[in-house]
């Protein structure tokens, strides 16, 4: 057990310190790992963040950020913020949608529950003109999409059975909102960037989208928010909005994991059984013949 114990300290110490030689050469730190609730193989996630998370892409990140792989409906769906569907309908309605008519005409209409969410921009290339010629990223696989390497030997661990950390695009997007500050002293920003310490070369075209009490959450039976109304706790809601986003079905999967697993360690057990069953007589029948077989020998 002590020799465990002395390997795994020399293992987490060389895992930090390439982690500091990665920082000493000019990249971006790792972010540091959050705990988030629908992490882990029995992971779900918390309807109350998710609301929240919503209310912040809605008000703050929508203005940019499209997610065309989400439709309105899945608001409502097991596993997800909790809406109702009367709840989904009437926030669909806020929003027009285009489409063309039976003349072969562009036209607008209420939005529906079955439709995606809709664009902030009417194409990829209106969106870039806005944003100094890149178009913001779709915030539907975002959480996915954005990720670091934890390296040696923290991969190991993230892959352990139990364990099956693979949060680290969260991770990310959390620690880049918080992570917008003023340059070390003789860095150079050129007009347009701002410097964030998380992101790859620190220089970011996206401004700091956040600030304290910029979205006011509901108020708890005191009058007071249920959660600190700051950066910290939008990007934590928003970057677990977008990982509902990314994946709506994570917690069926994750039960159907766990069924599909106990499923093949019964099924084990039986053949097993069966196995031992069947080649039991077998076995019999061979070692009734065996004084036979010395006598003819």
């Amino acid at each position: 057990m002590k020799t465990t114990r002395v390997l795994a300290a020399s293992l987490m110490a060389l895992g930090l310190s390439l982690t500091a030689a990665k920082a000493a050469d000019g990249h971006s730190p790792n972010p540091p790992r959050e705990n988030w609730s629908f992490a882990g193989v029995f992971g779900k996630f918390d309807k109350a963040q998710l609301q929240r998370g919503f209310q912040v892409y809605r008000e703050v990140c929508a203005n940019c950020h499209s997610m065309t792989l989400v439709r309105f409906r899945n608001l409502a769906e097991p596993g997800g913020p909790g809406f109702t569907a009367a709840q989904v309908k009437a926030l669909a309605a806020e929003y027009k949608v285009s489409e063309l008519n039976d003349n072969g005409e562009q036209v607008e209409r209420p939005a529906r529950p079955a439709d995606a969410w809709p664009s902030p921009f009417p194409n990829e290339k209106a969106a870039a003109a806005a944003n100094g010629g890149k178009a913001p990223p779709d915030f539907s696989v975002l959480a996915k999409a954005r990720t670091y390497e934890r390296g040696f030997p923290l991969f190991v661990v993230d892959a352990m059975p139990f364990v099956g950390y693979s949060e680290q695009g969260v991770d990310y997007i959390h620690a880049l909102l918080n992570g917008y500050e003023d340059p070390p002293a003789g860095t150079e920003v050129p007009a347009g960037a701002n410097y964030n310490k998380y992101y790859d070369g620190h220089l970011i075209a996206m401004a700091k989208p956040l600030s304290d009490g910029q979205v006011t959450y509901a108020k708890g039976e005191n009058g007071e928010p249920v959660v600190p109304e700051t950066v910290d706790q939008y990007s934590r809601d928003v970057s677990a909005f977008m990982a509902w986003a990314a994946e709506p079905h994570l917690e069926a999967r994750k039960a159907l994991g766990f069924r599909v697993i106990l499923f093949l360690i019964v099924l084990s057990g039986l053949l097993y059984y069966v196995k031992k069953k069947v080649w039991a007589d077998v076995g019999g029948e061979v070692h009734g013949l065996q004084p036979e077989l010395h006598k003819a020998g």
